[in-house]
């Protein structure tokens, strides 16, 4: 008799075996299209096998052993991820086949509106479908600031560690962890990166246009992460002197009591 435990990691298994399987046939359908050498093939076949090893991790910490309808559709956008990244692998600083690496990160850029819209429509929002979204997002920005820092410099590659330094900076400053507001104008920010990364990712702009575009997306980036540092900032400053106002009497009144006692108490 198979438990409903046994039958859940089942499923689970077989989630994370159909999206490796789907990245390999994705590398195998873009080595037959536009060609794919030793060092995409590895980038992708190292991403089939870490994707589903660190996506099984979090399920195993956030307890859940399925992942939801739109976890699903976020899955299919990181095997999309997995074939943008085996092309830029495969070309450091050369010529994208234009078409092919734009569909693919567009696609997998239209996708991040859908599953959101699912979690919603199926009452299936979660945390870890959030996480895995965030995640996916951020990777598929790195990868694209990669290519674009070849044609206009590796400064380009601030936009895409942004959001991993501020990972960092929060190991060391714990208030950097906490929960922000919801907001329409970071949301905003956050898409328009991978938009116009894939413009300029994809040659259409001459090189001093698609320096400009590059540069707006980073000052409004920077402007996004600046804004939340500092309502982060403001917000644990409000939560120290509300400690202190709420702690001081209390620390009076110890006092106070200790002053009074009479001396043979002490």
């Amino acid at each position: 008799m198979i438990t409903r435990a046994q039958y859940s990691t089942a499923v689970a298994a077989s989630e994370q075996t159909a999206a490796a399987g789907a990245q390999l046939l994705l590398l195998a359908g873009l080595a037959a299209a536009v060609g794919l050498g030793p060092a995409g093939w590895l980038t992708g076949a190292a991403f089939a096998v870490v994707l589903p090893a660190l996506l099984t991790s979090a399920q195993r910490r956030a307890r859940v052993t399925a992942l939801g309808p739109a976890d699903l559709v976020t899955l299919a956008r990181a095997v999309l991820v997995g074939g943008v990244t085996a092309l830029v692998a495969d070309r450091l600083g050369g010529a994208q086949p234009v078409a092919v690496f734009t569909a693919l990160a567009s696609v997998a850029l239209l996708l991040d509106a859908v599953d959101g819209q699912v979690a919603r429509r199926t009452n299936t929002v979660s945390a870890l479908g959030a996480r895995f979204d965030m995640e996916v997002d951020a990777f598929l920005i790195l990868v694209l600031s990669v290519q674009a820092a070849f044609t206009h410099g590796a400064w380009v590659l601030v936009i895409g560690a942004m959001r991993y330094g501020f990972v960092a900076a929060a190991w060391v400053l714990p208030w950097l962890r906490a929960a922000l507001p919801p907001s329409r104008a970071r949301k905003t920010v956050a898409a328009l990166q991978g938009i116009l990364l894939v413009v300029v990712c994809s040659g259409v702009l001459p090189t001093l246009a698609g320096t400009a575009v590059v540069a707006a997306a980073l000052a409004l980036l920077t402007w996004s992460f600046g804004r939340d540092v500092h309502w982060l900032w403001r917000a644990q400053s409000q939560s120290r002197r509300l400690n202190s106002t709420y702690n001081a009497p209390a620390i009076t009144t110890i006092a106070a009591v200790d002053t009074m006692k009479p001396h043979h108490w002490s």
